[in-house]
């Protein structure tokens, strides 16, 4: 129940739909109890005194309550989609919104299928809530009601005779919420990870078909196709088995009704009207008991999804705004770290009491092997983590006093894996700056070096790029990349080496377009290039999370330390493969 009352504080805006809705749900309930009421008198009126001309009077009031009462239901179930449409595209925006502003760490632990089931399925099981559940239980608890009102106000004994039954329906119904529940969370779950499945089998469809690795794939989603495909046929089973026995159990009371009112009618205390009227208005209980077993059903399906989706809403993002956080203005660039830890789990760290500061405009290189650092210190100045000691400076602000926003404005990350959106060739330069003019937008294409390739294209910078970018090469991207980042015009610039996998003619262009990129702007970059390293204004040498060295090239070489070894070693390697290009 408190994650029912949770998603019903989203209906706060729509109450007036509700009580509309509501209010029609009472004339559909009262011209519904009228109908057996109209049918009961006319038999009696026929059988008494053979007055036909009341049964035609009958007949017209069971058709009129009939259209009323369809149209009251219509303007219900209407004013129940609005109220459910509205309230899950609040949900919705709210699960989305909450799931961009997370932090990296909260990512890290994610699966992309999981989330994408939570917006999806789960989202869409609350509008099945509130579009049928909601004022659903209050429709069958009322007509329950009424029914029983109808039948005490005829012939208590026998209404308490037929209440008798409606104990075990009503503990079946409610065992059956507790045993259906826990099944819909393991559906929902499964589905999730199908979800995970299938979204990397179909991002990974290149490395999939180069290692021919369908079967494998097929088996894995198939083994989850078969755990889902058993748990739902479980819910079936369950839900198979109780439904029947419920209405099984109100089927009983028509039989005693036959039995005991045949009895009363021949001692005259009955008419058969009376009967008649006892034997519609149980009838009438069928259907929402039946409803009953559903609409517990849809409250265990509804309580699990927004189970798992007031979870997503709760978490709290370990990189988070300070209540008085301030817009950064346009920096300087100049970047100090002041003893810098960092561990992404409590067992082992990552940076440990790192510290050094850049000039604004310096070229920093960072160098380092694998899990050495070098990554998690632009993660770290771009603020996608938080430092677990010491304090970043950006011109003397520490970046957890400033928004993320204005944050992001000055300091931006060219990963080397370069993401491109389903969209066209200008959107995707304009991504960071959307209200750029076409101007700019080709302004900075042209720096890029990319002008002329785009223009060549039939439909030029309206050229739809496909999923991931996958219609452009390599190189084409990273040109690309590196417009968006200019368009953007940062104070501080991080780059990951993002030529190493391209032909030379390409490197050079995305060299020409990274010189003009960094010049003037604080520039982290975690390369092996010589030539960048030997130009640096400064080289952070890094291993296991601790910075060994820092200094100039000649300053580094002159100390014969760490820095000269990992320098001679990348010479040696560039010497390899220069010799191996000129043999081939």
């Amino acid at each position: 129940m408190k994650v029912i009352l949770r998603l019903l504080t989203y209906v706060r805006g729509y109450w007036h739909l509700l009580v509309w809705a509501f209010l029609c749900l009472v004339i559909a309930t009262v011209f519904g109890i009228a109908i057996p009421r109209m049918l009961g008198e006319g038999v009696d009126t026929v059988l008494s005194n053979g007055e036909r001309s009341f049964v035609w009077i009958a007949a017209g009031v069971v058709v009129a309550s009939a259209i009323f009462r369809g149209m009251a239901g219509y303007g219900q179930r209407f004013l129940n989609e609005v109220v459910a449409q509205k309230t899950t595209y609040i949900i919705r925006n709210a699960l989305y919104e909450r799931i961009q502003r997370l932090s990296f760490a909260f990512h890290d632990r994610s699966q992309t299928g999981q989330l994408m089931s939570r917006a999806t399925v789960d989202v869409e099981a609350v509008r099945m809530f509130f579009a049928m559940g909601f004022l659903g239980m209050f429709q069958v608890l009322m007509m329950i009601v009424a029914v029983y009102v109808m039948l005490i106000l005829m012939d208590w004994p026998l209404a308490l005779i037929t209440l008798a039954f409606v104990i075990p329906v009503a503990w079946l119904g409610f065992n059956f919420g507790r045993v259906i529940r826990p099944i819909w969370l393991r559906v929902q779950a499964i589905m999730g990870v199908m979800g995970t499945t299938l979204e990397e089998g179909l991002a990974g469809i290149s490395v999939v078909k180069a290692f021919s690795h369908e079967r494998e794939n097929n088996r894995v989603f198939a083994e989850q196709a078969t755990v889902l495909s058993d748990e739902q046929v479980h819910a079936a089973k369950v839900m198979a088995i109780n439904m029947p026995t419920m209405v099984l159990l109100f089927m009983i009371p028509v039989a005693i009704i036959l039995w005991y009112g045949g009895g009363q009618v021949a001692e005259g205390s009955m008419t058969i009207g009376q009967v008649t009227q006892f034997i519609l208005y149980v009838g009438m209980l069928v259907m929402p008991i039946r409803r009953l077993g559903f609409m517990i059903n849809l409250y265990s399906r509804t309580a699990s999804a927004g189970q798992r989706i007031l979870e997503i809403l709760d978490t709290k993002s370990e990189v988070a705004e300070k209540p008085d956080a301030v817009q950064l203005g346009k920096v300087a660039g100049k970047v100090e770290f002041d003893k810098v830890s960092f561990g992404y789990n409590e067992i082992s760290p990552a940076l440990e009491d790192i510290s050094f500061e850049v000039k604004p405009g310096q070229l920093v290189a960072l160098l380092g092997g694998s899990g050495s650092g070098k990554s998690t210190i632009a993660n770290l100045l771009a603020r996608f983590y938080d430092v677990t000691r010491g304090k970043i400076l950006v011109d003397g602000v520490d970046i957890r006093d400033v928004t993320l926003a204005s944050l992001r404005k000055n300091v931006v990350a060219a990963q080397q894996d370069v993401f491109l959106f389903s969209a066209t060739i200008k959107e995707n330069i304009a991504y960071g700056a959307v209200d750029a003019s076409m101007e700019q937008i080709t302004d900075v294409a042209r720096t890029a070096n990319l002008h002329d390739f785009i223009i060549s294209l039939p439909e030029g910078y309206d050229t739809w790029v496909g999923e991931r970018g996958d219609t452009l090469s390599g190189g084409e991207k990273q040109r690309l990349s590196i417009a968006r980042t200019l368009l953007v015009d940062p104070s501080v610039l991080i780059l990951d080496d993002s030529t190493a996998s391209v032909d030379a003619a390409t490197e050079r262009l995305i060299r020409q377009a990274l010189d003009k990129l960094i010049k003037g702007r604080t520039t982290f970059i975690i390369t092996h290039r010589l030539p960048i390293i030997q130009n640096a204004d400064l080289i952070l040498v890094l291993q296991d999370g601790r910075l060994a060295e820092k200094g100039r090239h000649k300053e580094l070489m002159a100390k014969g330390g760490l820095y000269k070894e990992m320098y001679e070693t990348q010479l040696m390697l560039n010497k390899e493969a220069e010799e191996q290009a000129e043999e081939h």
